[in-house]
């Protein structure tokens, strides 16, 4: 099993046929997701992917055509709200934003009419996801993984790789790796894929990566305490930033004594959950939770 994608996704693009786009479902495609449409506005009827890919206009264009169920969007700042609010109308009922440079204003608008719409949004600003093995949706590269039974959930996509390689250095295989972005307004939270990672029986142990700023850390350790019994381990990223820098991502601000590093540890060790003092202490960590 898996969380959110499988081998029964139907994968449209929207932005097919840029450069990131182009580049990105190529990986998507031949790690074996089910790409069956692209979406470029005034390319409808051309092939994409060497002539694997049908491009439609319009997102219900490709949902009417494909059947497509889910949508990874590869578009520019300026036309990425809007995109996702094409998907939302079509019936899409996963969207997966890797856009970055958002406006949080105009992802406020869009967080409310998503939700209301009953569409699960990852992103924006994220790396996307991986069901291993299954199917990958996004910029998460596929072959730093291997099937197993940790599920991951992080803010930050290069300390994503990074414990994903860790682990699989080390022999522990993962169910499904999800990057929630790192941007202020994000459509999924911490606690909406640690609810999904919970009751998923093909995930045994869960590792968490988080960052400093919000208080989304603090808020996913009360759900830990009250809910989860698996073994899980964490890293927060940033001890080291001063008070006021945004470091990184544009949630990765903290404000007064709230969002640091150390609230967000203490926070986690209440709860149980193991906190890495580096990426690379993980699988230790793991293990010596008795995940194998």
């Amino acid at each position: 099993m898996s969380i959110l994608v499988n081998a029964d996704t139907r994968l449209l693009v929207q932005g097919i046929t840029g450069r990131e786009g182009e580049f990105h479902s190529t990986a998507m495609f031949e790690y074996g997701t089910d790409i069956v449409a692209g979406v470029t506005p005034g390319k409808g009827g051309q092939m994409a992917l060497d002539g694997r890919v049908p491009v439609f206009d319009t997102v219900a264009d490709a949902v009417r055509e494909t059947g497509a169920n889910a949508s990874c969007i590869f578009v520019p700042a300026a036309a990425a709200p809007d995109a996702m609010l094409e998907a939302s109308a079509a019936g899409i009922g996963l969207v997966v934003c890797i856009t970055e440079g958002i406006p949080a204003l105009d992802m406020l608008g869009v967080y409310h009419v998503l939700k209301g719409a009953g569409t699960r949004l990852i992103g924006p600003n994220c790396p996307g996801l991986t069901s291993v093995g299954q199917a990958k949706v996004g910029i998460i590269p596929g072959n730093i993984h291997a099937p197993g039974s940790v599920g991951l959930v992080s803010r930050s996509g290069t300390l994503t790789y990074e414990v994903v390689q860790a682990m699989t250095d080390a022999g522990m295989g993962q169910s499904t790796c999800v990057g929630i972005g790192g941007d202020p307004i994000v459509g999924t939270s911490f606690i909406d894929v640690l609810e999904l990672l919970n009751a998923d029986p093909a995930t045994e142990a869960i590792v968490m990566i988080g960052e400093i700023g919000g208080d989304e850390e603090e808020k996913a350790a009360d759900y830990v305490r009250r809910e989860v019994r698996k073994p899980m381990a964490a890293f927060i990223a940033g001890r080291t930033a001063p008070p006021g820098r945004r470091m990184g991502h544009a949630g990765a601000i903290i404000s007064g004594g709230a969002g640091t590093a150390e609230s967000k540890r203490e926070a986690l060790t209440a709860a149980g959950i193991s906190v890495a003092d580096s990426p690379s202490d993980i699988p230790r960590l793991l293990a010596e939770a008795g995940v194998r």
